[in-house]
């Protein structure tokens, strides 16, 4: 068995190779700091031990490793949505399982020069929002600050963040070759990267538990345990039990999951700008018991599209209102409307000269050389020595930065115009070498080049630093860190001279705690989101379930001739929309035809009737609320559609492949419905999502039982046999009569009996249930709309004598099926929407209308 062998020294080459797994080898290129081994080929001491350890293991074993990390970012859902990326918000998180060391020397040095700089720009923040005595003063030019778009003028002077500007800081730091770090960019908007950070940590542990146990890993949870805490303190009234939520832009950001991730782990409220209103200069969040005050807003929406009011009219992403709530001092943001100002590429030649200033002492993390083109000086040296330097936009860190040494003369030439022509408007750094370290790609060891992002929370004792951070990485083929453009990341250990101690986020067993039941903070979006989570997780299930009875029996039938229940089937599918109406569904060539249809069709993701585009539905109201799912719910979300992405050409799958694909998606579906069934708390969330549930699951009994009409009246046979399978009810009917499946037993079992869970009259039952517990939530009266219609259609169906109901021409007192299944739809389409009105969109009150069968049953007594 192979070895990595991590005695050995490389070359003077540079490029000499660390023997270990078969053809596997590590090396180093000339003029760059590399993390792990030294200039002549050694181990680096604190790298040592992790070294040893790694050589140990197979080339198989570090793979077999890997593929369960590589299952937990897919299980957990760890996603970073590259715009323009063909998988969209479906990529997955790019992660190296061989973590960043960072010796405890280092990272002493680190810390503290972390939070001299974080002070630093605290202080720069509150100057510039406040007195602007730097600019009186000279030391900063004013084009840096009033030519910036990061400065929001209407927070100019706000008292509500007086002083608190700045909460969470982030920074960029990589190392020279001469080994000093650096810092190379500033993250001061809404600092990205700790969850990331977080998740890498867990993940990597697991891949590496042994490596993990024995390397003293300072640990992480108690730096968001007092960014937590920092978050609480910052709250300007009802101190002890604040009401803190995320400001997230929505599901399309580049780091939603991060965002959903944060709050679940903090215990926060996951929020979008609808779900906030302002009333009197005070932000209050939209609920189903109506409108909570909000004290605290951890932002993760760039600060200029915060309020449509006051700051960029065109945002759809954020808070009418909310700059004047600031300003009058009743909700804290964190960080602070404006606070992005100072991380743009501009300040950072000027940092040096304001540390010295405002803390009398030097800067001990120097940034990587810069000039603004703003002042003639260095605007003059920018355009003398174009040819060896990196020009980027100076007010925004989202732009690329272009590698002058790399254009061509004529190239460079209109880059020199370009500069001159707006020169406050560029800046220029020098050309960045960064250090190496290993990564495992596709069974090698590889260099790859590596930031660091480090973490600061202010707290009332001072900044603090999390011990690690997210390190970003090349990606094969590119010089870029950023994630946008293919980079990948690491965890990050800092090791510790001695054990670490355990810590929770969890309250201590001692301290008090007042008992609290239900939930009272879901937004009305929520609300939404869960109704139609539940309702996609119904409908995906009768989808398989109808698809996988197609595929049953054209796999039995495949040897003889047309299948009539098989007919059935595809009725019911021409019914829902799969297949064309004019194709003769009873001809064995036809049916052939309708089973290929309905393989390509329900593959097709784009087709949002195939069971693909329904579990493409479902997982993207999941992403929507997925802080508030459980992990295992989320897993098993997620694993939804594997086997049929899986597949081979959906025009050379077969049926019996299909079925296996099927069969495995009904497991899965089990799994959830038993974790939503018992694992749920009963709060308007799990209601919300269980009348979705209830709804859907009632259409489609009565899409089944239209599947009856499809049929002759003296031929139902193979109908009946149809409809109680989708109805997973043919052991209940076997059990009960021993016969051959009959219309009105039929009927009543899947129509009336109120103990088959799959009945139309157990999903009213619920949908009652529901709509009762729900309406205390409303304004007091007697009954709610919803109710109203609801026990319409109950009582209907408690009343309704299944003899009475016929497939043909109605004689005396009796109802034509063709009629109830009519109403009854009618009626719980009204439920939807009434529903809908009363506690999604707050529209104003509707009349309540008449039951849809109570009608029917008025109809039926004139004709009697």
């Amino acid at each position: 068995m192979p070895m990595l062998d991590t005695t050995r020294r490389m070359g003077r080459d540079g490029q000499g190779v660390l023997p270990g797994f078969t053809h596997i080898g590590y090396g180093t290129s000339r003029g760059t700091y590399d993390e792990m081994v030294d200039e002549t080929g050694a181990v680096r001491p604190h790298w040592q031990s992790f070294a040893d350890a790694l050589s140990q293991l197979s080339e198989s074993e570090m793979r077999a490793r890997w593929d369960r990390g590589q299952r937990l970012i897919r299980d957990n859902g760890v996603t970073y949505n590259v715009y323009g990326d063909p998988e969209g918000m479906d990529r997955p998180w790019q992660l190296d399982p061989l973590p960043l060391l960072v010796s405890s020397k280092e990272w002493a040095f680190l810390e503290a020069a972390l939070k001299q700089r974080a002070t630093l720009m605290s202080l720069i923040l509150a100057d510039l929002y406040g007195p602007q005595r730097l600019l009186t003063e000279g030391l900063l030019p004013p084009a840096l600050v009033f030519g910036n778009p990061g400065f929001l003028r209407p927070l100019h002077g706000a008292q509500g963040q007086a002083g608190k500007q700045l909460q969470f800081y982030a920074a960029d730091v990589a190392r020279s070759p001469d080994g000093t770090w650096w810092v190379v960019g500033d993250r001061t908007e809404a600092p990205s990267g700790a969850g990331y950070a977080l998740e890498n940590r867990i993940i990597v542990s697991r891949v590496l538990p042994d490596f993990y146990r024995t390397a003293n890993v300072q640990r992480l949870a108690g730096w968001f345990l007092k960014a937590r805490d920092a978050l609480i303190g910052l709250a300007p009234r009802n101190p002890d039990n604040p009401r803190v939520v995320v400001l997230t832009p929505g599901p399309y950001n580049e780091t939603y999951f991060e965002h959903a991730y944060l709050a679940r782990y903090m215990g926060l409220t996951l929020v979008e700008g609808e779900d906030l209103t302002v009333r009197e200069n005070r932000v209050y969040l939209k609920t189903m018991e109506g409108l909570k005050p909000v004290e605290v807003i951890l932002r993760r929406t760039d600060g200029s599209y915060c309020d449509p009011l006051d700051l960029r009219d065109d945002s759809t992403l954020g808070v009418p209102g909310l700059v004047g709530a600031v300003q009058a001092g009743t909700v804290a943001v964190a960080n602070g409307l404006g606070s992005g100002l100072i991380e743009t590429p501009a300040f950072m030649p000027f940092l040096p000269g304001l540390c010295r200033h405002l803390l009398g002492e030097e800067l001990r993390l120097p940034g990587i050389a810069s000039w603004w083109c703003g002042q003639d000086k260095e605007r003059a040296y920018v355009l003398a020595n174009l040819h060896r330097l990196a020009v980027r936009p100076a007010f925004t860190v989202q732009a690329p930065i272009t590698d002058a040494s790399r254009l061509s003369s004529a190239e460079r030439a209109q880059l020199a115009a370009r500069i001159e022509a707006a020169p406050y408007l560029w800046v220029a750094q020098e050309a960045v070498h960064l250090s190496s370290a290993p990564a495992w790609v596709e069974g090698r060891l590889e260099t790859r080049a590596v930031t660091l992002r480090c973490h600061a929370v202010m707290t009332r004792d001072g900044p603090e630093i999390m011990p690690g951070g997210l390190c970003r990485t090349t990606a094969p083929g590119t010089l870029s860190l950023s994630m946008q453009h293919g980079g990948g990341s690491k965890d990050a250990w800092v090791l510790s001279d001695a054990p670490v101690s355990h810590v929770s986020l969890l309250r201590s067993r001692n301290a008090p705690a007042k008992t609290v039941r239900g939930s009272r903070d879901l937004p009305s979006r929520v609300a939404d989101n869960t109704f139609w989570l539940g309702r996609y997780l119904e409908r995906c299930e009768d989808t398989t379930r109808v698809l996988r009875a197609a595929m049953s029996r054209a796999v039995e039938g495949s040897a003889g001739g047309g299948d009539p229940e098989l007919a059935v089937v595809l009725d019911l599918f021409a019914m829902l929309g799969h297949l064309p109406h004019d194709l003769d569904r009873r001809e064995p060539a036809a049916q052939d035809e309708a089973v290929r249809l309905l393989i390509t069709g329900n593959m097709d993701v784009a087709n949002f009737v195939g069971l693909r585009g329904v579990i493409q539905n479902l997982q993207r109201v999941a992403t929507v609320v997925r802080d508030r799912l459980s992990l295992d719910t989320w897993r098993s979300i997620n694993r939804l559609g594997e086997g049929l992405a899986a597949l081979r050409k959906p025009a050379a799958v077969s049926p019996d492949e299909m079925l296996g694909a099927l069969n495995e998606t009904i497991m899965i579906l089990s799994a959830l419905s038993g974790l939503c069934s018992e694992n749920m708390t009963r709060g308007p969330g799990w209601r919300f999502m269980d009348v979705g549930r209830r709804l859907e699951r009632g259409l489609h009994a009565l899409d089944l039982l239209s599947a009856l009409l499809s049929s002759p009246p003296d031929d139902v046979g193979p109908a009946l046999d149809v409809v109680l399978d989708l109805s997973d009810s043919v052991m209940t009917y076997r059990a009960r009569y021993l016969a051959a499946p009959q219309v009105v037993p039929v009927l009543d079992l899947l129509l009336v009996d109120e103990t088959n869970p799959r009945s139309l009259g157990f999903q009213l039952a619920r949908l009652m249930d529901h709509a009762d517990a729900l309406a205390p939530y409303l304004a007091d009266r007697m009954f709610t709309p919803e109710q109203r219609i609801v026990m319409g259609l109950l009582t209907g169906a408690r009343t309704l004598d299944p003899a009475l109901v016929t497939l043909a021409e109605p004689k005396g007192g009796e109802v034509r099926l063709i009629d109830l299944v009519g109403t009854m739809r009618s009626g719980l389409w009204d439920f939807s929407e009434t529903l809908t009105r009363q506690y999604f969109v707050h529209a104003a009150e509707v009349s309540e209308p008449i039951s849809p069968f109570v009608e029917l049953l008025a109809a039926k007594d004139r004709t009697s």
